[in-house]
């Protein structure tokens, strides 16, 4: 083979510290939004609108939190999550200056942890990521944790370094963005009446809406965010693994909880953070989509009395109204059709 020809890192080619510039820069365009949406349904009116998002003190509607978080997703997969099992978690992410059609966005990822699994094949990899604009400005950054193969089961395991992450990003850190304002906020528009007054801790919201994955759509989203994972897109590949068949991008399934959310969550208009999130079980096209959030917090944002932050929980099933909210069985597994845990932070107008 090739000396060219990359096959991506496996687990002994990390080292604690180590940061990598991930290729290509992805300029975000009209085509993008559109195609988001088209494979989504998203319906937040921030997104879709340029006079809502304008009436907010914005120069025209935001591209998607998710759709950003995709694309910078995107670019580590070569060189963080190629030879990857699994990806495993995520945790301390925060979006900071908004992306908007035009922007370019470029990736960098830094080591922050490696553990060699017990079985001596595998190993889990830290990693910080960060997207970052044209102005040098961040976009976003987070933390993920991916289990990745060995080259050679018999090489030295690295010191055990785990890092420390917070359960949750903190109200005083989260970044609200420079001129927002709800003054002229539009319930009627937005899709809801229900501000962030209106919600209490602990209350269970059925988004009771579900939405079927077709092959070719998951196929176009995983090349949309230029993920060349080859259990997203290499079916003859796939057809000698574990499941004979491609696994959906677990990307595809937040944004598509995101977007079911929309019915009864409709004024949680920006995601801030990502608090952590667990792919549960793996999803496949031909199943059908279905959510409910629980309410975790209700935050108050330091200087705003006009707007406040909700930190939710939503749970995504496949081939299961989620009535019932389901989730964990009694013994503490998941229930068997849940295959998305995701716990979050959004940005709610509050009332005057």
């Amino acid at each position: 083979m090739s000396e060219k020809t990359r096959l991506g890192n496996f687990f002994e080619d990390f080292q604690i510290g180590q940061t990598i510039a991930h290729a290509t820069p992805r300029t975000i365009s009209e085509g993008d939004v559109a195609l988001y949406t088209a494979l989504t349904g998203s319906r937040f009116a921030i997104t879709s609108s340029d006079t809502f998002a304008y009436s907010l003190g914005f120069p025209r509607a935001p591209v998607d939190n998710l759709l950003a978080f995709n694309v910078v997703f995107g670019k580590t997969v070569p060189d963080i999550s190629l030879n990857a099992v699994a990806n495993l978690g995520y945790a301390a992410g925060r979006f900071g200056h908004r992306v908007f059609v035009g922007d370019t966005l470029t990736a960098d990822s830094t080591v922050i942890g490696l553990k060699e699994n017990r079985d001596g094949q595998t190993g889990i990899v830290y990693v910080r990521s960060c997207g970052i604009n044209q102005h040098q400005q961040i976009a976003l950054d987070y933390c993920r944790w991916v289990m990745v193969r060995k080259r050679e089961p018999k090489s030295p395991a690295p010191p055990a370094c785990v890092p420390d992450l917070p359960e949750a990003v903190a109200a005083g850190d989260l970044i609200v963005p420079a001129g927002i304002r709800v003054d002229q906020y539009d319930c009627t528009l937005s899709g809801n009446p229900d501000l962030w007054d209106d919600y209490e801790v602990g209350e269970r919201i059925d988004h009771v809406d579900g939405m079927t994955i077709e092959e070719s759509e998951h196929m176009m989203a995983t090349r949309l965010y230029q993920n060349t994972a080859r259990v997203h897109f290499n079916q003859q590949a796939e057809s000698a693994g574990r499941f004979g068949r491609r696994i959906i991008y677990g990307g595809c399934i937040i944004s598509l909880a995101r977007s079911l959310s929309f019915n009864g969550l409709a004024n949680a208009f920006l995601v801030a953070a990502i608090n952590g999130g667990r792919h549960v079980t793996p999803t496949f096209a031909g199943d059908t989509i279905y959510a409910w959030s629980e309410v975790v917090d209700k935050m108050v944002l330091p200087g705003r009395n006009d707007l406040g932050a909700l930190r939710l929980r939503t749970v995504a099933t496949k081939d299961r109204p989620c009535a019932d909210f389901p989730c964990k069985t009694a013994d503490g597994s998941y229930d068997p059709s849940v295959v998305l845990d995701f716990d979050y932070t959004t940005l709610i107008p509050r009332r005057a």
